[in-house]
């Protein structure tokens, strides 16, 4: 959880925010992250066809609700390779607040799972893997964790992460969609995690063990699932997606309706914004990289580079001549 100062719940909502938030009497931490005109920016730029775009949105949710708990500058990035129709996302969060993302998918394959009913996020995704990437930056070293997809979702395959590496009991809710207004119809997505964090370590293992995984011999009742973290996860999971997306309702009064009997603490959050990391600079000294030949044949028609960033649609045009 990040840190500051704690709030009285609010009604107003906050759109492109990470909100922290603590439920001290069962030793839950967490975050609720809402955006609004960064997503829409996003996925309007690319005109992705709505079932891409709520596949996208769910990623870009997803990456800043983990990328949020980076405790210092760096990167975190969300990827995907998988044999579905959208065989790509990228998403990443500059910390402390950039976002940018992208999605590649084939549009033959998608008119044909249209027609066929088949759009939801969890089947243009297939199978394949997810790599989660911490970046700190300087000299430190990169970490990654990768988790198989199997056609269920990101957001399974978040709980799969958070079981298999992290090992910290975890529940997160991801939404997409789109909310119309007298301006027009703009897209919105929203999340939530929720981890049970309590000191004792061995407190926590059991928590998200289930008895049926005990080694065998193990008096059944040392394994007993805790019940603060039963009761903080049952009430995370009965989030509905339109009250993740809903711009009427604000952070601090979806968690006063999830924990108000145990006493929930919302602190300072941060915001969120779109920006892509891609500049003149960076792109002509990636050119300066490839031979001569390579970049002879990169060039178009009209005598120049061009470079199109797959983030930001940004095009670039640069003089061959340029690079000697």
């Amino acid at each position: 959880m990040s840190g500051g100062e704690s709030r009285p719940v609010s009604d107003a909502a906050i759109d492109d925010a990470i909100l922290p938030f603590a439920v001290e009497a069962l030793d839950l931490r967490g975050r609720v992250v809402r955006l609004g005109p960064s997503i829409d920016s996003i996925l309007s730029r690319h005109r992705y066809p709505p079932p891409v775009a709520r596949l996208l949105g769910e990623a870009a949710a997803l990456t800043v609700l983990l990328g949020s708990s980076l405790k210092q500058a760096g990167r975190f990035q969300l990827q995907t390779r998988t044999d579905g129709l959208v065989d790509m996302l990228v998403v990443d969060f500059d910390a402390p607040d950039r976002l940018r993302a992208f999605a590649r998918f084939d549009a033959g394959r998608l008119a044909l799972a249209e027609a066929d009913g088949r759009t939801k996020p969890a089947e243009l995704l297939g199978r394949g893997h997810l790599a989660f990437t911490i970046d700190p930056g300087g000299d430190m070293a990169r970490y990654q964790g990768v988790v198989a997809l199997a056609g269920e979702g990101l957001e399974v395959a978040a709980h799969d992460y958070f079981a298999r590496s992290e090992q910290i009991p975890t529940v997160v809710r991801l939404a997409v969609g789109q909310v119309v207004t007298g301006a027009g119809s703009h897209w919105r997505a929203g999340g939530l995690i929720a981890q049970f964090l309590p000191e004792s370590e061995e407190r926590r293992r059991q928590a998200d063990l289930h008895p049926g995984d005990a080694p065998e011999g193990t008096a059944t009742h040392s394994l007993a699932v805790d019940e603060a973290w039963t009761e903080g996860r049952s009430h995370a999971s009965t989030v509905e997606d339109h009250e993740l997306i809903d711009p009427s309702l604000s952070g601090e009064r979806l968690l006063y309706r999830l924990y108000h009997e145990r006493g929930v603490r919302v602190f300072t959050p941060h915001s969120v914004h779109e920006q892509c990391r891609c500049s003149t600079d960076s792109i002509h000294a990636m050119l300066q990289r490839f031979t001569p030949q390579e970049r002879a044949d990169m060039i178009g028609d009209d005598g120049a580079i061009g470079v199109t960033c797959e983030f930001c649609s940004t095009k670039r045009v640069f003089d061959p001549k340029e690079f000697g």
